[in-house]
């Protein structure tokens, strides 16, 4: 099964450490050549009767891969050519290039107690493989917070992470337009490294910035700058600390979700998500609380895209036998006998797992109410703390809060909260696919100004005071709110559920007043130093080095200093300066710099700009976009 299947050709998903191989063998002469002889290589796919894919290269070459059981090519010998040059040769290399990527926990043999299928995020440009699980460390024990102290990093791991900063410092500095296939196969070999010293995790990373480099570099449709640079962030952090051999257990886990006894249990329906991968995954996950308030979820993740999440809400739950489809989970409940529950919530299918439905609990009753008990402001400030210490790429919880709506803003929602001195919120459709009703969803109820609502959803933690949600409900007691049918249980899910001109009160009710002012997080003087670190990602070294040149750093971050943000002022400055340092030999010639030097000075500006941006998100939810700090 391939985490990466592929929309524009017919190339079959690679192993990474097999296209890492194939460019190490080549020449100096021919690496230079790879990335044009790549360009063309997946418009010239033409799969075979017996499962294998082919290109030609003139007359004489002619590419064969041959992909195993699974549907990927993971070993040297799948992928043949007939020119002389063979394995050693340039179309080789270029055809394994164009292939996409196999995400490594497609390459090994299933666990009964582990997922069935990758875990591909919830959120709709997340990819199997793309957060914290992806990797291959299968047999390390599972660190829980209940279980035993991760041991010291072995002298293996800590050259393996030493090996993937030095990588990943090379292709900062490359950047985009000189980060081709010979610097995306020095990651490859470096990640490789790293799942062999078990830093699945760390691998994980790596195939991430892979990918966004390939994305960027084809200019894709779904590529966008700012995840790249994080995506880099991610890498240099977790590289560096793992090298450094201080790393904690959220670094150093297994590649696996691993799946704990979880005793007896009994979960109750709060909503249904679709899940639609950029890379051509879909289905759904249904989000579940237990009665003592713990967050559960049931998932059904397969290749499909958007037709699969669309089918999946209301396809069967292969959980313990029960007779429920996931329609009916989101508005009922299971009692569970021999529960098996990963780390972050997820319920296991084992053998032993048995399930009976339950009636559903409404919103309004325990222990769903609890979610819209606290403020949103609140729930948002302990989750951005929670960040901190964790890796990226992980989802935030689900919150719950009670809204009044002001109306329409583009494609968004404008929305205050029903409390004193509550903050404007923006609510963005949590997958606005075309064939997804989200977006719809929200066009209508922004026709109802003055509507009360509760709204269930994730709050989006990279922009100011912005909920993705998931789910609407009416408010008890209120007068001018949804009038949901009886067998809905008092939700609706927007991204299955359509909401019609009967579940809207008749008449009109008085518009809110909208005093939106400036975005905290868009409007602050902070875009200088996110431009400044995208410019490098995107153009490498010699970028914020012209950067540096054309404009004086003291004039250029003045704006920042004036606004107190006096730290990003001088780490800005001093990666300019850095960008454009170079050093000579003892015969006075220029000599290139450290790229490793140049990758610290970006990672602690970036550091500091996504802790700083993380301060001003909160205060948005706090304060509103137009409150002042």
């Amino acid at each position: 099964m391939s985490s990466e299947p592929s929309t524009e050709s017919n190339l079959p998903p690679v192993a990474p450490e097999v296209l890492a191989e194939a460019v190490e063998q080549l020449t100096a002469r021919l690496r230079k050549k790879l990335d044009a002889a790549t360009q063309d290589c997946a418009a010239g796919a033409h799969p075979g009767e017996d499962g294998a894919v082919t290109v030609r290269f003139g007359e004489d070459a002619l590419v064969t891969l041959r992909p195993g059981p699974g549907g990927a090519v993971t070993a040297a010998e799948q992928a043949t050519c007939t020119c002389l040059l063979a394995p050693r040769c340039l179309h080789r290399a270029a055809v394994l290039g164009a292939a996409p990527l196999a995400d490594p926990a497609d390459l090994v043999a299933p666990h009964p107690e582990t997922d069935p299928a990758p875990d591909a995020g919830q959120r709709s440009d997340a990819g199997p493989g793309d957060g914290a699980e992806a990797g291959g460390g299968a047999g390390e024990p599972s660190e829980g917070a209940d279980g035993p102290a991760p041991e010291a990093l072995t002298a293996a791991q800590r050259r393996a992470a030493a090996a993937l900063w030095r990588a990943a410092a090379e292709a900062l500095a490359a950047g985009v337009t000189a980060g081709g296939a010979v610097v995306q196969a020095e990651l490859l070999r470096a990640a490789h490294s790293a799942r062999l010293a078990g830093l699945p995790r760390a691998e994980a990373a790596t195939l991430r910035v892979v990918r966004g480099l390939r994305a960027a570099r084809e200019r894709s449709g779904g590529h966008r700058l700012s995840d790249l640079t994080g995506a880099f962030r991610e890498l240099l952090r977790t590289a560096g600390l793992l090298a450094s051999g201080t790393a904690g257990p959220e670094l150093t886990g297994t590649g696996r979700r691993a799946y704990r006894p979880g005793g007896s249990l009994r979960v109750y329906g709060l909503c249904r998500e679709p899940v639609i991968s950029a890379t051509g995954y879909g289905g759904v996950v249904t989000h579940l609380l237990s009665a003592d308030g713990a967050r559960h979820s049931v998932s059904d993740v397969r290749p499909g895209g958007p037709a699969r999440a669309r089918g999946a809400g209301s396809a069967s739950v292969a959980l313990g036998g029960a007779a429920l489809d996931h329609a009916g989970l989101a508005r009922g409940g299971l009692r569970i006998s021999g529960a098996t529950v990963s780390a972050d919530g997820r319920l296991g299918s084992g053998r032993a797992v048995r399930a009976t439905p339950l009636r559903g609990v409404p919103w309004t009753e325990e222990p769903a109410a609890a979610l819209f008990a606290r403020p949103a402001a609140e729930a948002v400030a302990a989750r951005l703390a929670d960040r901190d210490a964790e890796p990226e790429g992980g989802e935030p919880a689900l919150l719950g809060c009670e809204v009044v709506v002001v109306g329409a803003a583009g494609e968004d929602l404008l929305v205050r909260e029903v409390r004193p001195e509550a903050p404007l919120l923006r609510l963005r459709a949590a997958h606005p696919h075309p064939e997804l009703p989200h977006t719809a969803n929200l066009r209508r109820i922004a026709a109802h100004p003055g509507l009360l609502l509760r709204v269930l959803g994730r709050p989006d933690l990279d922009r100011a005071a912005t909920l993705r949600p998931l789910a609407v409900g009416p408010v008890p007691g209120a007068e001018y709110t949804l009038r949901l049918p009886e067998e809905w249980l008092g939700r609706a899910d927007l991204g299955y559920d359509v909401l019609q001109g009967s579940h809207f009160p008749p008449g009109t009710a008085a518009a809110p007043v909208a005093a939106a002012g400036p975005d905290l997080l868009a409007d602050s003087p902070l875009w200088r130093v996110r431009r400044l670190l995208e410019s490098g990602v995107a153009g490498g070294r010699r970028a914020v080095a012209e950067a540096a040149r054309t404009a004086d750093p003291r004039t250029a971050y003045g704006p920042l200093r004036r606004s107190g943000f006096t730290t990003a002022a001088e780490l800005a400055t001093a990666l300019a300066a850095e960008a454009d340092r170079r050093p000579r030999d003892v015969f006075g010639r220029l000599a290139d710099p450290s790229p490793e030097a140049y990758a610290r000075s970006w990672l602690a500006a970036s550091m500091h700009l996504a802790a700083a941006e993380r301060s001003l998100v909160a205060a948005s939810w706090a304060w509103g976009e137009g409150g002042t700090l």
